[in-house]
């Protein structure tokens, strides 16, 4: 088995890599499903999170309200922080257990979006970057996501940068262009995954 972590900023096109890397054959241990997933209702994890942060960050069905959560902390680090503490440690557990249910031959891809963040390298035999420049990533959050341009600013801002990114990479995939130009990476970089794969190559610390 070959753990990859994939990463990359907001609006950088990490999505769509992993959706082709899955087409390919890829397992996909999606952290930012599995964030939702830990806090649905009736969960410990949502009765954390509203024990950090009151009742008023619940929408009316008693699901997690995430844009009025995101407002919150998306402009205050310690409460970021605060919300990374309670989430991340579950979506570590649920993640472990994803991973070992796949099979010896497989390439199991982990969709990680702050990977960098919290010095998660570690934890994978390599590290896959998609990268797109900030003037990019700006775009595509205000024109594909509808956000204001203060609001693309502050996400980004709340990420680590372009730099601290690609210096925790094995492989940086270019996603400034458009979308035609992207599969054929995708498809190149799937074919040294599988490669590592069967012979057991990979970076080693």
């Amino acid at each position: 088995m070959l753990t990859v972590g994939l990463t990359g900023g907001i609006g950088a096109g990490k999505s769509e890599v992993s959706r082709l890397l899955v087409s390919y054959g890829a397992v996909l241990v999606d952290a930012d499903r599995i964030a939702r997933e830990v806090v649905e209702p009736g969960t410990p994890g949502l009765a954390a999170v509203v024990d950090a942060f009151g009742p008023g960050i619940l929408a009316a069905d008693g699901t997690l309200d995430r844009p009025k959560l995101g407002s919150i902390v998306f402009a205050d680090p310690e409460r970021l922080a605060t919300l990374n503490g309670i989430v991340h440690p579950l979506v570590g557990e649920r993640s472990r257990e994803l991973e070992q249910a796949a099979g010896p031959d497989d390439v199991v891809v982990h969709d990680v979006p702050l990977l960098t963040e919290n010095n998660l390298r570690s934890l994978y035999d390599l590290v896959i970057v998609v990268d797109a420049s900030p003037e990019t990533q700006l775009d595509r959050l205000v024109g594909l996501r509808g956000m204001t341009e203060s609001e693309a600013r502050s996400r980004m801002a709340a990420q680590a940068t372009r730099e601290q990114r690609r210096a925790v990479a094995d492989i940086v995939i270019d996603n400034d262009g458009p979308l035609e130009k992207l599969e054929p990476q995708v498809r190149e970089v799937w074919k040294e995954l599988t490669r590592r794969a069967s012979r057991g190559e990979w970076p080693t610390e």
